[in-house]
């Protein structure tokens, strides 16, 4: 396969090392990178040579004149900016004559892909999402596997338990990743990927119950069309359970189909890779693909708190 040509938008993220792995992994060239934060040493051990910038303007006539005074082009901008910035950052890439892949949430509400669907029809690029648990093994196996049983049973609901912590320090609130307006809050920055996820396998959402809404947790009740999921998010490490924190561990998820746990501790790496091969094959997940996640997500953020009512996550009483 032809090397493909890269720009990547946020350089300094904890994310987006993996975006420069996947590049080179799947043998191609980062050309140009932009970040405000200039500290940027690990790009000495992806792409030494690419070009550095910590203005947008800079990095947009350099993308501008590469393609003006080059007979190659950049073929794909890679995106892992703060949330709130990715609808702007993917418009310019679109516009830039480059396809997109960009870091979940792709976007924060649901009428922003509305709109970047008539940029991808004005353009002829396409917008690729990183929803990098499709492709792990283990999620791959509980799709076919849940698929089988409602073809025999197409009216099957699945009752899912959904508990994932992994903490944070106190800069994690400083950060944007604190202001709800910059990161969508809890739910969309470290849910959306677990809603997609159990969209995908168990399908569309029907309701969306919101019990509990902290600045470090949030939790509530999916009713999908053929699951209901009780679910809890924190990136607080005081409700991590204690045989966690005994084994050392600051990480605990957890997903639990009608009482069996499901077992997907292992397999992440590479998956940003695998991701990166599959959208450079033709087979990355667009905007439709998106759609349930961040309709999930926003109406979290636009939910009223419904309490301790109904049929809601056990975790909540480690908060309340």
């Amino acid at each position: 396969m032809k090397k493909k040509n890269f720009g990547l938008i946020g350089a300094s993220g904890y994310i987006a090392p993996r975006h420069m792995q996947a590049i080179k992994d799947t043998n191609n060239e980062l050309v140009a990178a932009l970040d405000p934060y200039d500290g940027i040493g690990i790009m000495d051990s992806y792409f030494p040579k690419a070009s550095f910038f910590t203005e947008f303007e800079r990095f947009d006539r350099f993308i501008d004149k590469y393609h003006r005074e080059n007979e190659k082009r950049i073929e794909y901008i890679s995106i892992t900016t703060p949330n709130y910035l990715h609808d702007a950052h993917i418009r310019f890439a679109l516009k830039s004559g480059a396809d997109v892949i960009c870091e979940k949430p792709l976007v924060l509400n649901p009428h922003n892909l509305e709109q970047l669907k008539v940029i991808e029809k004005e353009t002829g690029k396409k917008v690729n999402n990183i929803l990098q648990l499709r492709l792990h093994p283990s999620i791959i196996a509980l799709k076919q596997k849940v698929l089988k049983e409602l073809k025999n049973n197409p009216n099957k609901v699945y009752d899912i338990d959904l508990t994932y912590l992994t903490s944070r320090g106190k800069w994690y609130f400083i950060s944007w990743k604190g202001d709800e307006s910059k990161s969508g809050g809890i739910a969309s920055n470290i849910g959306v990927h677990f809603f997609d996820m159990l969209c995908w396998i168990f399908g569309e959402v029907k309701e969306n119950i919101l019990h509990l809404k902290t600045v470090d947790a949030n939790a509530g009740y999916l009713i999908l069309k053929n699951a209901r999921v009780k679910w809890f998010l924190s990136v607080n490490y005081n409700y991590i359970p204690l045989k966690i924190k005994e084994q050392g561990q600051t990480t605990f998820r957890s997903i639990k189909i009608d009482g069996k746990e499901i077992e997907f501790s292992a397999g992440f790496k590479d998956l940003h890779t695998k991701s990166y091969e599959e959208i450079l094959s033709g087979n990355g997940f667009g905007l439709d693909e998106s759609y349930n996640s961040i309709q999930i997500i926003s109406d979290i953020r636009k939910s009223e708190i419904a309490g301790l009512k109904g049929d809601y996550h056990s975790f909540i009483k480690k908060v309340i």
